[in-house]
């Protein structure tokens, strides 16, 4: 008997050895595909404003793309946000963007050029409506900002679109009823805290640093968004059915909420691309948006939400060739 035992043992340490090759060989294909080149060339990524979470989430990614593809340049551009990101996209002024899906619905709605073009890559994290106020503002909700100077965003930014809705659906007209004022989220901060407008929307991940950084320095408070605005803007159709009512968890911002959560609504992040975009490159593209969950959201905490389960629903877009291709194989 005693002859038998090291030859068991021997056969089972290489079937062990062995399932741990084939595991390690599996894990090594999901991440990067073994014996394949990296694509190579050069795209474009239209991010945000320097202050927001696209500009931020689109550095990291970079980052991430130049190990996964070493051979592909990664050029970045600043945009005023979600609208101007769709618009460069769907007429080839950049390869890849992130933006709202209010944003993309709009812009389709409007039968913006190249909108049939578009195409989804990844659902990625939530944007939360953010209205800020100086905490000693004797503003209190949405219509108490009828007559007072208020931040709405860039013209081309998702901040101005939702805005505009929000405003809309408690009765004010940003044309007339306030003094609207065009600042995001790179300088509203800075006019807020010196007094030249009253209180400023944005639309972004939690947290965003430029309202941590406000924070840290100026007394300030959230305006809740009520559930029943949301409801109001469902009923009136099209993009704004991408609006879902949710609170801002009280850890986004701890120093300001005090332990408390804040009504506002949510709207999804899509990473979009267009449809002569190239397969293998936007297969490429859409493992390491994944795989790179992880890192990416250990410095962009919103980014830590992008989930494989999810990232597949890019309503109102369908998903690129490349991003199924992706998805079919590592379906379970």
């Amino acid at each position: 008997m005693s002859k038998v035992f090291p030859r068991i043992g021997r056969r089972r340490a290489l079937q062990g050895a062995a399932a741990g090759l084939v595991a390690l060989g599996l894990l090594l294909w999901w991440l990067l595909p073994l014996g394949e080149k990296p694509p190579g060339g050069t795209i474009t990524i239209s991010t945000g404003t320097p202050s927001g979470v696209y500009q931020e989430y689109g550095k990291l990614l970079r980052a991430e793309l130049d190990k996964d593809m070493p051979n592909l340049t990664v050029r970045l551009q600043t945009s005023d946000g979600s609208q101007e990101n769709v618009a460069r996209v769907a007429t080839g002024k950049a390869d890849f963007t992130i933006a709202a899906a209010d944003a993309v619905e709009t812009y389709e709605l409007n039968g913006g050029e190249g909108a049939a073009r578009l195409r989804g890559v990844a659902r990625l994290y939530d944007d939360y409506v953010q209205l800020v106020v100086a905490r000693d503002s004797g503003i209190d909700s949405v219509a108490d900002l009828k007559g007072k100077r208020v931040a709405i965003g860039p013209p081309e930014s998702g901040v101005r679109l939702i805005a505009d809705q929000v405003l809309g659906a408690a009765g004010i007209d940003a044309r007339k009823d306030i003094a609207p004022e065009p600042d995001g989220i790179g300088t509203a901060p800075g006019r807020l805290k010196s007094g030249q407008i009253d209180a400023f929307f944005w639309s972004g991940g939690l947290p965003t640093d430029g309202l941590r950084k406000l924070a840290d320095g100026f007394s300030i408070r959230f305006v809740p968004i009520e559930p029943d605005l949301v409801t109001k803007l469902h009923g009136e159709g099209d993009a704004t059915r991408y609006y879902r009512a949710t609170n801002m968890p009280e850890s986004a911002y701890p120093t300001v909420q005090n332990g408390s959560v804040v009504p506002t609504m949510a709207v999804s992040n899509l990473l979009i691309t267009r449809t002569d975009m190239d397969p293998r490159l936007t297969e490429w593209v859409t493992r390491t948006v994944i795989k790179s969950r992880d890192g990416i959201g250990a410095h962009v905490h919103s980014a830590q939400l992008v989930d494989l389960r999810t990232a597949i629903y890019t309503d109102p877009l369908q998903l690129h060739e490349g991003a199924q291709r992706y998805y079919q194989s590592v379906k379970p």
